[in-house]
């Protein structure tokens, strides 16, 4: 690697209406993170469950307030929190991510600095440890934006990247929600692609990704994520697509999503965000509700965003039942929240 708030939740009537903001300017540095929106519920997860995804959140959230307390780039600290998330097989990104149809994992990750709008994305990866960081190499090393499967890993063998087998990124969990999710699709009497749009929600997303401003005032945004359970033909989603599912700009906001990912694409809900705070002068908080409970909602996408400006204002607006979620501001205590009714 190159380079290394007292917030309230204002709980709403709707199913994950809550969003997580800060409105205190002139803060040093602060970061957020999200590992992934869908069906969380208290019913779903025992204490010990609970207790694992803060904890990991809470790691990732120290890795990067580590970089930017010690004056580190905002980039660098984004790619510190999301690496403690990629290497844990309780998010889908890394050791942990979901199966493709076929029995393999293709990752995805994307980057972006708000000052020039530099960016680097990869998709469809399979032998990179840290799709994150090959994300970076990729913004800071190439001409390109975005580089896919075979051609980004040879360009990652040659900036001298960690390398690994598939298997890696194995684990029984996913494991068998490939099974039970192939199973539902053979039994469908619809076509295998139409039958795919009744899964439950956690079959078809997760992801992680971080948000940060530096001391210099740098917002950085990154996502990297396993992609869709039992996905088929190269399927990639919103997470390496710029605008979609990552966005940074210094004089609006920073944007990671988690969500299904053809929405959010259709929608570019993360450079949709940051245009609303940029032209129509909205709060992070106000943007954030219009695209994710407004025209999200509206278009029967799912999912949800983390938000953060150049003040530290931050907001975490998700449509579903749940989404894993984080922040601090400064040397403050970190706080981290997983289902919609908490404050």
């Amino acid at each position: 690697m190159k380079k290394t708030f007292l917030l309230s939740i204002l709980a709403g009537a709707l199913i994950g209406s809550a969003p997580l903001q800060a409105d205190d300017h002139g803060v040093e540095y602060a970061m957020a993170i999200h590992g992934g929106a869908g069906t969380i519920t208290r019913a779903n997860l025992t204490d010990e469950q609970e207790q694992a995804y803060k904890d990991k959140l809470n790691e990732a959230l120290e890795a990067g307030r580590a970089v930017l307390k010690d004056g580190g780039d905002s980039t660098t600290a984004v790619i510190a929190a999301i690496q403690v998330m990629e290497a844990s097989p309780l998010f889908n990104s890394g050791k942990g991510a979901v199966y493709t149809w076929d029995g393999e994992h293709e990752l995805d990750a994307s980057l972006m600095e708000g000052e020039r709008g530099n960016a680097g994305a990869v998709a469809g990866v399979k032998t990179v440890k840290s799709p994150i960081e090959l994300a970076r190499e990729v913004m800071e090393e190439s001409v390109h934006v975005m580089l896919s499967g075979e051609g980004a890993e040879q360009f990652a063998k040659q900036q001298g990247l960690e390398q690994v087998d598939n298997s890696y990124f194995n684990t029984e969990r996913r494991y068998q929600q490939l099974l039970k999710a192939k199973e539902k699709i053979k039994a469908s009497e619809q076509p295998e692609q139409q039958a795919w749009e009744y899964l439950d929600l956690d079959y078809k997303y997760g992801t992680v990704g971080a948000v940060a401003v530096d001391k210099n005032g740098l917002l950085s945004a990154g996502t990297s994520t396993g992609g869709m359970t039992a996905k088929r033909y190269g399927r990639i989603g919103d997470s390496p697509i710029i605008g979609a599912g990552t966005w940074a700009d210094n004089d609006s906001c920073a944007v990671s999503a988690t969500g299904h990912g053809e929405y959010f694409i259709r929608f570019h809900v993360a450079a949709d965000i940051c245009s609303r705070v940029k032209y129509k002068g909205l709060s992070v908080s106000e943007a954030g509700d219009e695209v994710i409970h407004g025209v999200l909602e509206q278009a029967g996408g799912t999912g949800g965003v983390i938000i953060i400006d150049a003040d530290g204002n931050v907001a975490m607006p998700f449509n579903t039942e749940g989404m894993y979620r984080g922040y601090f501001k400064g040397d403050g205590d970190t706080h981290i929240a997983i289902y919609n009714e908490e404050e």
